[in-house]
């Protein structure tokens, strides 16, 4: 069975060799415009291709702004930051990703509280963040007040897992009843869709990744979007080391990061936009080979959720247990052939092992049994 699914992939792929989880394509223009930046000297955070690609994505989404970062988790953490979040605050997410989107709340000094996640998208669900919600908390003077720690739940951050949109409407209908601001973490979904609305557009603020295993890649790099001005100009202000406008002066305002993406990482990224929406179909057309294909096997191939139009960053499968998902792993992996289980659930390492939770029935299971799958585009 097992070489039979080795078998399958090396068809699909056309190749005897190593076959990666999923790496980046570089086909287009990035040499020309990676050399363009260089001839510039503009290859740090000031420069044309870093203006082009925050108005590319921002078209793109339709969020009337984007900010580059360096990083995806930069951009949460600013998008955080950006909503309110204050020391002491608590901020619910789901257990089932990948640590980044831990570790920016934990920057703001603040602590996550964790939510199950729904199988079919394998995001944040609904029904248990309402749940807990109603259960567990008061509001005070349009605050959300744990009943249990008396600390205020601040935001709350659903992520779209391997570009599988969560029902993120539902998220932030729960999330505006209950005074809780709504960040999304789109870090692997650039080009998906909920309901007709690109994913990262249904709160104030979301971040999104371009890491060097995501769909398109600036090596490293991430942006913020957002419809509100003035949260994009404070974005840009704070990724900036809140450096005050002049001519020569270094003056600081406020606390600010450096957290701007690089005019040649921008250089590198706006080449990979021009591919974006044949690489999309590219993995759509794999997913579909993956589909009929599982569909004679003893496992499940993870399909696009309902109401979704998904980017199939990384395709998936669900094993019937964690010893048929260890003895996958073994066997495709000696074969040549990259998987990967799914992340390790965050209230099982040691930093969030203290973290509340709801209980967690799905993302355990999900844990046991999810594969991912060799995704690139295929060229």
């Amino acid at each position: 069975m097992f070489q039979e699914t080795v078998d399958f992939i090396r068809s699909a792929f056309n190749t005897k060799e190593f076959i990666p989880l999923h790496e980046p394509r570089f086909i287009g223009n990035e040499k020309k415009y990676l050399n363009e930046c260089i001839d510039s000297t503009f290859v740090s955070s000031v420069g044309k291709f870093v203006d082009e690609l925050e108005k590319i994505i921002a078209k793109y989404t339709g969020a009337k702004y984007a900010i580059a970062t360096s990083n995806g988790t930069s951009a949460l953490h600013i998008s955080l930051l950006l909503s309110g979040i204050l020391d002491g605050d608590e901020v619910i997410t789901q257990p089932l990703t990948f640590i980044a989107t831990c570790n920016a709340i934990e920057y703001c000094n603040a602590k996550p509280i964790f939510v199950d996640v729904d199988r079919d998208t394998m995001g944040l669900s609904p029904k248990a963040l309402e749940l807990f919600l109603k259960d567990n908390t008061t509001q005070r003077e349009g605050l959300c007040i744990n009943n249990t720690t008396g600390k205020v739940i601040r935001a709350c951050v659903p992520m779209h897992t391997f570009g599988h949109a969560c029902k993120i409407d539902e998220i932030a209908d729960i999330c505006e009843m209950y005074n809780i601001a709504l960040v999304e973490d789109a870090a692997e979904s650039l080009g998906s869709y909920y309901k007709n609305k690109h994913t990262g557009t249904f709160g104030k603020v979301a971040a999104i990744s371009f890491n060097g295993n995501k769909i398109i890649t600036s090596g490293g790099g991430g942006c913020i979007i957002t419809d509100d001005e003035d949260l994009a100009k404070k974005a840009k202000h704070i990724t900036t080391t809140a450096k005050v406008p002049h001519k020569w002066e270094y003056s600081h305002d406020m606390i600010g990061y450096n957290y701007r993406m690089p005019n040649l990482n921008a250089a590198l990224l706006v080449a990979q936009l021009e591919n974006l929406e044949m690489y999309l179909e590219n993995k759509k057309e794999l997913s579909k080979k993956y589909k009929a294909f599982f569909e004679t096997q003893a496992f499940n191939f993870v399909l696009e959720p309902s109401d979704s139009q998904s980017n199939h960053w990384l395709h998936a499968v669900i094993l019937k247990d964690r010893a048929q998902r260890e003895a996958f792993l073994e066997f495709t992996n000696a074969k040549g052939v990259m998987t990967r289980p799914i992340w390790t659930l965050m209230n099982k390492l040691e930093m969030f092992k203290d973290a509340q939770c709801s209980d967690l029935t799905n993302s355990e299971w999900l844990e046991d049994r999810v594969v991912n799958i060799p995704s690139s585009v295929r060229i």
